[in-house]
């Protein structure tokens, strides 16, 4: 017959073997799965897979409209998505590893727009335009419009045909990013409504570093600080910059 110590010594060794079990299963979960643990969705569950050779557009855009339904975010693995014609639902959350998570533009009208969305939330990804020409309707690699909250932090975007982000009526913040590359400007912001660009770096552009303009004289609050501006040509005029 067991007596109560026994049972006790019993109870708290099963409890350290299962807080032991948990750890060591936590540390073997792939990121993706780490990820969906704080409530991302998988998207290799949705049918978006790093490194395939087709085009996702359609996949990926299955994948953003569930998300913005469910309103939860996206994490993307590390790997090359190759896409084309999106155009972003009222709300997108969607972040990967910085650096190593490519989004690159297949061609053939734009890459990612949006129109009076309610947030946009792009975070450690690479917008790569590959140099190729963008639709007359398209105004940069990322045209968003109208967007309520937006934020783009810590992403890459290069190699864009036009400008390489593009904002109209924006509110929110840019912020640690790297754009490079552009045919046009790095970033070309107009109509802002309290935007903050604030620590990036922009660089071998060809028609201007960072614009911001208005239709009509008025306050904006639009604030630009502490960004990195070099190497940037005046392709319709001006005196360009090569320098902070």
């Amino acid at each position: 017959m067991l007596n109560r110590r026994t049972l006790l010594a019993q109870a708290a060794g099963f409890a350290a073997a299962g807080v032991f079990a948990g750890k060591a299963s936590a540390k073997s979960l792939p990121g993706i799965e780490m990820a969906a643990m704080r409530g991302s969705i998988d998207a290799t569950e949705i049918g978006v897979q790093p490194g395939a050779v087709d085009d996702q557009s359609k996949a990926f855009a299955r994948m953003l409209a569930e998300a913005s339904d469910r309103d939860q975010p996206v994490f993307l693995p590390p790997g090359t998505y190759l896409v084309s014609n999106l155009k972003l639902p009222a709300r997108v959350r969607l972040s990967g590893v910085p650096g190593a998570t490519r989004i690159v533009y297949g061609g053939n009208g734009h890459l990612m727009m949006a129109e009076q969305a309610e947030h946009i939330e792009l975070t450690g990804l690479v917008f790569d335009g590959s140099n190729r020409w963008l639709a007359d309707y398209a105004q940069g690699l990322l045209d968003l419009r109208r967007v309520a909250h937006l934020t783009i932090d810590n992403c890459q975007v290069t190699g864009s045909g036009k400008n390489g982000l593009a904002l109209e009526h924006a509110v929110g913040r840019i912020g640690r990013c790297d754009i490079s590359g552009a045919a046009d400007a790095g970033i070309y912001s107009i109509e802002a409504g309290g935007l903050e660009i604030s620590g990036n770096s922009v660089s071998d552009c060809a028609n201007g570093g960072i614009l911001v303009h208005r239709w009509q004289a008025a306050e904006d609050g639009t604030i630009v600080s502490g960004n990195r501006v070099q190497r940037i040509g005046a392709r319709s005029g001006g005196t360009g910059q090569n320098g902070n």
